[in-house]
């Protein structure tokens, strides 16, 4: 997730600040409410049968009706689960803690819950890591991890400085005070890109508003050390990456510590190439899982 935080930073820091806007549920598709992780419900829908499981985890702001087309598509040959972090889209929100282990819990859950044997888990942006946790909590399960557009420069992580720490803890007051203001400057600089259509930028920006701001913002509060490559390395499986092109991934640091990983670029797309691009993304995901199971 630091990498996002990094960006919401320097807009904060830009001093592109103003008021927030009120909360709503995000729309999503008809859901079961059967799966709970310490009594909080976890909403999903579930489509297709098979043995191999493709488990969707959206990213920051949004819900699992991103995957709809993937769940149609990849349906037809794999079962397909997407679920709402809770927090947000259908899922509950009573509790009080919304960093990386506590949501790849709730990852965790829909797999015992739902008994699945052989998972694959697809994580988009801010779920990269928490699908990272959930494939380390999980190796009996889980046969392969796909992040999307996320880990463009893996590296072990260093302390930060007292001035790091001070302007994370301005950002992150900012961000709870001026919630909408700050989100849209940064979707709007870094996360569309010219060829997202104004449909796209529309339905992103529209969940973005009526997000629980409280929650929101809370996700992106220190999530203490969390060493992506030591994680890596713990979960002992390949990765795969699917990310545009549009802003290359650095992946020495993935080479340098003999993390094995497949790089798959979508070309000339914005953050949600799921959406932006889906036929693309998703013949990309249908090599990562070509190759998963082939080992």
């Amino acid at each position: 997730m630091k990498p996002l935080f990094y960006l919401l930073t320097s807009i904060v820091l830009s001093g592109m600040l103003l008021s927030c806007n009120g909360t709503s549920k995000s729309p999503g598709s008809n859901a079961k409410m059967a799966i709970h992780d310490n009594g909080v419900n976890i909403a999903y829908t579930d489509t297709g049968k098979n043995d191999t499981a493709l488990l969707f985890v959206h990213g920051w702001c949004i819900n699992k009706s991103y995957w709809t087309n993937q769940a149609t598509y990849f349906g037809k040959k794999y079962r397909v689960i997407a679920i709402d972090l809770p927090g947000f889209g259908e899922s509950g929100k009573n509790r009080n803690n919304w960093n990386t282990l506590t949501f790849s819990r709730d990852v965790d859950s829909v797999i015992k819950q739902l008994d699945l044997k052989k998972v694959i888990l697809i994580g988009h942006s801010m779920s990269g890591d928490i699908v990272l946790q959930a494939a380390v909590d999980n190796p009996k399960q889980v046969i392969g991890l796909v992040v999307v557009d996320v880990f463009k420069n893996v590296k072990e992580s260093a302390p930060q400085s007292a001035k790091e720490k001070k302007d994370y803890a301005t950002a992150i007051d900012s961000l709870k005070h001026h919630f909408k203001k700050i989100a849209f400057e940064y979707f709007n600089q870094s996360l569309f890109y010219t060829t997202t259509t104004a449909a796209v930028k529309t339905r992103v920006l529209n969940d973005v508003a009526h997000v629980d701001t409280s929650i929101a913002a809370a996700c992106m509060e220190d999530n203490g050390d969390f060493n992506e490559i030591a994680k890596l390395k713990a979960a002992k499986t390949k990765l795969y990456l699917i990310n545009s092109d549009v802003e290359p991934t650095d992946t020495t640091h993935l080479a340098s510590n003999q993390i094995p990983f497949k790089l798959l670029y979508i070309h000339a797309t914005g953050h949600f190439p799921m959406i932006e691009k889906p036929r693309e993304f998703n013949t990309l995901l249908d090599k990562a899982i070509a190759d998963i199971k082939t080992h």
